[in-house]
């Protein structure tokens, strides 16, 4: 069973469709118990940096969080979901991240052809190995909506990166932690694809 962690903000019906779609047991959850039972919890979200972080806090979810994060639950998060693992975003000057990866999220700078939110398919270029990406071909499109992206301090972490006016890490992978920020539930048979390699991550080891 896969947990998704509801916290108002957006985006978890996509999510839910496409795990059942793939024949997974899905709970929309913020129950603490039912979280840690899981055999793999997703993060999405859309929204404020800053709002998102006072929904987590108000309904009791940071800790739970943390405590998936140091076990060997495999964990994803998606768009917002990658935002709110690291330490600060400059959506929300002064708020506090999870912190469970370190780095900051920034702002996509204005250019010419630039234009924020970046919304649309973008290829991927794979700077790491993945186990996201197993059988998913450089160079495949995937679908993003945001207008910051990821600095991460280790860049060792990142798994998929693509271009947009800026270079853009765009997915990362620690141990059990995983996230992508673009949006795999939207982004036809590659994100399917993606999906299905976190669902088997989940089934190792059962």
């Amino acid at each position: 069973m896969i947990a998704i962690i509801d916290y108002d903000a957006g985006n978890i019906k996509s999510v839910e469709k496409a795990l059942i779609a793939l024949g997974e047991e899905v709970v929309v959850t913020r129950d603490a118990d039912t979280i840690l039972r899981a055999d793999g919890v997703i993060l999405p979200g859309v929204g404020s940096f800053g709002d998102a972080m006072d929904k987590l806090r108000t309904y009791g979810l940071i800790d739970v969080i943390h405590q998936v994060a140091d076990s060997d639950t495999p964990f994803l998060g998606i768009c917002l979901g990658l935002q709110l693992l690291f330490e600060s975003s400059e959506e929300s000057p002064g708020v506090e991240g999870l912190g469970i990866l370190k780095g900051k999220i920034v702002r996509i700078p204005d250019g010419e052809g630039i234009k924020i939110p970046h919304i649309g398919w973008n290829s991927l270029t794979y700077p790491n190995a993945g186990k996201l990406y197993a059988g998913i071909e450089e160079n495949s499109y995937v679908y993003f909506v945001h207008s910051y992206y990821l600095q991460a301090e280790d860049e060792s972490i990142v798994k998929a990166a693509t271009e947009y006016g800026v270079p853009i890490q765009a997915s990362v992978e620690k141990d059990n932690v995983f996230a992508c920020q673009f949006h795999p539930e939207k982004s036809s048979e590659v994100g399917m694809k993606i999906l299905s390699n976190f669902i088997a991550l989940t089934k190792e080891g059962r």
